[in-house]
This record gives structure tokens, sequence and C-alpha cells, in this order.
């Protein structure tokens, strides 16, 4: 069977709501179903919404080292503060962008968005969003008996790269990666260190149907992606490493000697 993936139209939701009773209104509104083992992408900024995970930047106050943040990087004082308080680590940055790890998820300027908020106010990460993912699938099983994989999406810039591509923030119902290690390449010799990111794939391939813009389509369907299905707890910890054990930043910390 081929892979499909079909985008969800969605109203544009104001203030905190039940992400589920949206998500039904959408399937009914694109006269769609969803079928056992259906993988189902949603926007973390359409679950951030449901939560009510938006700041009024003018309401923000800034401290001494959102201050400091703030004229070392030319950012705004007040989203330099949001950026102190939603990440564990600060890394460095360049101007306007500040590179940070929260959870061991690493995102420019703590994942914060503007995109998509009324003016003077921004988007912040979801809260648990694990739990989050994992209570949208218990959901969906009593209420239509089936199993499916839950993905939330983020768009995210690649290292040395031109453009965003997608990436899972948390998932649940779906092994999150597909260890291929002793299996054989083409010419017969084994993989040693290969780990397959499935959700990212499928959060790729989500992504690029739902848009980043005014398309307002914050669910997608993935159907017969071949993935295995689990009703096992996902730990956060099958889906990234901590940020000293990432090739990009050990190897950027440590330049060649000249």
């Amino acid at each position: 069977m081929q892979l499909t993936v079909l985008p969800l139209l969605a109203e544009r939701q104001e203030g905190k709501f039940d992400i589920f009773e949206a998500l039904l209104a959408a399937l009914e509104k694109n006269d769609v179903k969803l079928e056992d083992g259906d993988v189902l992408v949603i926007s973390t900024k359409y679950v951030s919404n449901s939560q009510g995970r938006i700041v009024d930047l003018e309401k923000i106050k800034t401290s001494q080292e959102g201050l400091k943040i703030s004229k070392e990087y030319q950012l705004k004082s007040e989203i330099a503060e949001i950026i102190i308080r939603e990440s564990d680590k600060i890394f460095g940055g360049i101007g306007g962008f500040v590179i940070t790890s929260a959870d061991n998820i690493m995102a420019p300027n703590a994942g914060i968005d503007k995109s998509n908020a009324r003016k003077g106010r921004a988007i912040l990460y979801p809260t648990n969003p694990y739990l989050t993912a994992e209570e949208i699938r218990r959901k969906i099983f009593l209420k239509f008996l089936i199993h499916v994989g839950i993905i939330l999406v983020d768009s995210r810039l690649m290292p040395a790269r031109i453009g965003t591509s997608g990436v899972a923030i948390s998932c649940a119902g779906i092994e999150p990666v597909l260890d291929m290690r002793a299996k054989k390449d083409l010419d017969g010799n084994p993989l040693k260190v290969t780990f397959q990111a499935v959700v990212d794939n499928l959060a790729t391939i989500a992504n690029h149907k739902m848009g980043e813009g005014a398309e307002s389509k914050p669910f997608a369907i993935v159907r017969n992606s071949d993935a295995k299905l689990t009703d096992r707890k996902i730990n956060p910890s099958e889906m990234a490493i901590s940020p000293d054990q990432c090739v990009y930043v050990r190897g950027l910390a440590n330049p060649p000697k000249r």
C-alpha cells in the first residue's frame, strides 16, 4: 500500500480549547475518518494554543540576565527574558538568534515563535508534550476503538541547510526509532551505528503537507507508513540525546588545532 498524507483543515481557535474536540471537528469538516494503524501528526503551535501557551510580550518584565542576553545577541529584551525562562542551557548565538536546549530539545530561541500569533504575542512550546500526545492517543482509542500513533511536530532549521523541516517534539503509540544495527547494506556490510529516526521522518513528510503559513492545517493523517505502533509509554530519552553527546555540538566545541 502506498503511503499517503491527508492534511486536515481546521478552524482557528481563540483562547484555550480542547484539542481532542478540535480534532473531532476537523475530521467531520474534512469528511475523513481515522483508521487503525494511522499516524496522526499535530502542530505544536496548535497544541500550545489549546493550552494557552501564548505570552503577551508587553507584560514581560526583564531581569538583569535577560538584559544581558538581549544586548549580547541583539534581541528584544522581552524575547531574551522568555528564552531564559524556557531554556535549560544557552550555548551561544548570533545576532537575533540564541541556541538553547530544554529537555534535550535544541532550538533557536527556545522554540519561541511569533508566527500564527496576534501582534505583540509569542507562542511557546507545549507543556508536557509526551503526556499530551498520550492523552490524545487514549481518547482516540476510547472513541473509535482503533490504535493510532501520535506525533507533535514543529518546524526546525537544520545545520548548514536552507529552510525548515519537520521535527517530532514528542510522540505516543509509535516506536520512535528503528534500530538497524547488525542489518546489512547493499554490499552485505553490517550496519554498526545506524538508527532510523522514524517519527522525525514522518514529521517532516506531514509538515510538508500541513504548511507553515496561513494554510490552517494543524492536523495530518499519515496512512500506510509501515511504522510500528505500540501501547507502551514512550520515554523522551528514546528520541533525543543530551547536547554534549551531539556530534555537531561536540565537533564545533573542538575546532581543529592549527
